[in-house]
C-alpha cells in the first residue's frame, strides 16, 4: 500500500497502521480526534464529511468529539468501514485529499506541533496478571520455586480493579510516592517515601461497544469489543506493595500513576501479526475456551535514561505473545458475572515477561529483587529506579517491508514532594 503522504520505510505510522489519538494545537486548544500517518496527524474533524459509507454517513458526529468514546461505542463493522475509508483517502491513487490543497492545509498537522491527550474518557480500569513468566518469577522470589504459581493462576485470568483517575498520557512526570513499608520483618512498619520504585511493562486495550448489566460477553464474541491497544507503564512502589497487598491485593502501590502511549493501534491493524495462543494446561473452562488465534507478535522494549543524561540503556526486550491468557479470555472472564463494561474502559495485561532474563518486564525481576544490579551505559547501576530517571517503552510489529508501531510511552520519575503531615 502506498500513501501520498511520504514517510520513511520503517516508520511507526504507515498507511497499514492508522492509529487513533486525541490532540490539540497551540492555535486550537480544543481536543480533536486524529489519525497518525507518517510524521503527520489527519484531523478527522476536518474530514468527517468524507466518511460516506452506508454505516457512517449519518454518524459524522463521532469524529467531531473531544474523545474516542463515541467512536468506540460503535461496532466492529463501523470500525472496519472507517479504516477502509481512511486507507482509501490516504492512498496515492485517490485524489479526494491528495489534490485538495485547501483541505489538506486544514486537515494535516505535524505530530511535532501537537499536544497529545488521553484517547478516551476512562470510566474504569482493570489490570490483569496474565504473563506466566512474570507470575512465576514473582512467585519464586516471594514464595518458592515449587509453589511459584498460586492454585488459581492456570484456571482464570487473575486481575484487580485499578484507579482510572490517575491514568495519564505519555510524557506526564510521576512523583515518588509516600506510603507504609516494612523494612525489617517482625518490626513495626515505617512511613515515608517509597525506596523501591519500579516500572511495569504492559499493554492495554480499550473496550468498544458495551454490554448490559447481567449479560456476559462470550469469549467467541469478545473480539468485537476490543477496539485497540496502547503501551502502558504501571508504575509500582514495590516496598509499599509488599506490605499492603495481603489480603486484598494492590492498592496505593499502584494508584500513584499509570502512563499510556497516546496512539491506539486498532485490532484490525494487528491482524497480520496474529500468532498461536500460548499453550494452556489444564484446558480452560468452556466460558474461557476459544480455538481462534488471538495472540499478537508485538516486540516490546524498555529504556532507562538517567537524570541529566542523553545516554539511554535498553534494559528489557520482550514480546506480547508471551501472555498466557488472551485478551478475549480476559474480557470474557471480566464479564462472566454479568459485569457491564463501557466504551473507553481500559484493561491491561499485567507485566509482560519472557523466558530469558533480558526479557523480564520489571526491575523487580531484572535485578532479581535487588540482588543483581543492572549496568547502564553511563556507568551507573540500577536495582530500582532513581529520582530523575526517565523510562521509555516502545512497541512495534514487523511486517513485510513495513512496521506497525505504537509510538512511545515515556515518563520521568520525580522526587517525592515535600509534604508535612
Amino acid at each position: 500500500m502506498r500513501s501520498f503522504i511520504k514517510y520513511s520505510k520503517y516508520c511507526d505510522f504507515p498507511i497499514e497502521n492508522l492509529p487513533y489519538g486525541v490532540f490539540s494545537t497551540a492555535n486550537d486548544g480544543t481536543p480533536k480526534i486524529g489519525v497518525a500517518i507518517g510524521e503527520y496527524i489527519l484531523n478527522l474533524y476536518e474530514v468527517a464529511h468524507l466518511f460516506n459509507g452506508p454505516l457512517l454517513k449519518d454518524k459524522h458526529h463521532v469524529f467531531k468529539q473531544t474523545t474516542l468514546n463515541s467512536f468506540m461505542s460503535l461496532g466492529l463493522s463501523e470500525w472496519k468501514e472507517a479504516r477502509n475509508r481512511l486507507q482509501e483517502l490516504l492512498s496515492e491513487d485517490v485524489a479526494t485529499l491528495r489534490d485538495n490543497t485547501e483541505l489538506r492545509e486544514r486537515a494535516f498537522i505535524l505530530q511535532s506541533e501537537a499536544k497529545m491527550h488521553l484517547p478516551a474518557h476512562i470510566g474504569d480500569y482493570t489490570d490483569f496478571y496474565s504473563s506466566i513468566h512474570h507470575a512465576t518469577n514473582v512467585g519464586i522470589m516471594f514464595r518458592d520455586k515449587n509453589n511459584a504459581l498460586l492454585p488459581n493462576w492456570r484456571h482464570l485470568p487473575v486481575g484487580y480493579h485499578g484507579r482510572a483517575s490517575s491514568v495519564v498520557i505519555s510524557g506526564t512526570p510521576i512523583h515518588r510516592p509516600y506510603g507504609q513499608t516494612l523494612p525489617v520483618e517482625g518490626a513495626a512498619p515505617v512511613f515515608g517515601p517509597c525506596k523501591l520504585m519500579d516500572f511495569e511493562l504492559e499493554m492495554a486495550f480499550f473496550v468498544g461497544g458495551s454490554n448490559k448489566l447481567g449479560e456476559p460477553i462470550s469469549v467467541q464474541k469478545a473480539h468485537e469489543h476490543i477496539f485497540g491497544f496502547v503501551i502502558m507503564n504501571d508504575w509500582s512502589a514495590r516496598d509499599i506493595q509488599k506490605w499492603e497487598y495481603v489480603p486484598l491485593g494492590p492498592f496505593t502501590a499502584k494508584n500513584l500513576g499509570t502512563s499510556l502511549s497516546p496512539w491506539v493501534v486498532t485490532t484490525l491493524a494487528l491482524e497480520p501479526f496474529i500468532v498461536d495462543n500460548y499453550p494452556q494446561e489444564p484446558e480452560p473452562f468452556p466460558y474461557l475456551k476459544h480455538n481462534d488465534k488471538f495472540n499478537f507478535d508485538i516486540s516490546l522494549e524498555v529504556d532507562i535514561t538517567p537524570k541529566d543524561s542523553n545516554v539511554s540503556t535498553t534494559v528489557c526486550r520482550s514480546n506480547f505473545k508471551h501472555l498466557y491468557w488472551t485478551v478475549k479470555q480476559q474480557l470474557a472472564h471480566h464479564t462472566v458475572t454479568g459485569c457491564n463494561v463501557n466504551p473507553g474502559d481500559l484493561m491491561a495485561s499485567g507485566t509482560i515477561s519472557g523466558e530469558t532474563s533480558d526479557s523480564f518486564g520489571s526491575l523487580l525481576e531484572l535485578s532479581w529483587k535487588g540482588t543483581k544490579p543492572i549496568k547502564l551505559h553511563d556507568g551507573t547501576q540500577r536495582k530500582f529506579l532513581q529520582d530523575g530517571d526517565t523510562v521509555t517503552m516502545k512497541a512495534f510489529c514487523e511486517g513485510e517491508g513495513y512496521n506497525v508501531g505504537f509510538g512511545v510511552c515515556t515518563g520521568q520519575l520525580l522526587p517525592a514532594r515535600e509534604i508535612s503531615f
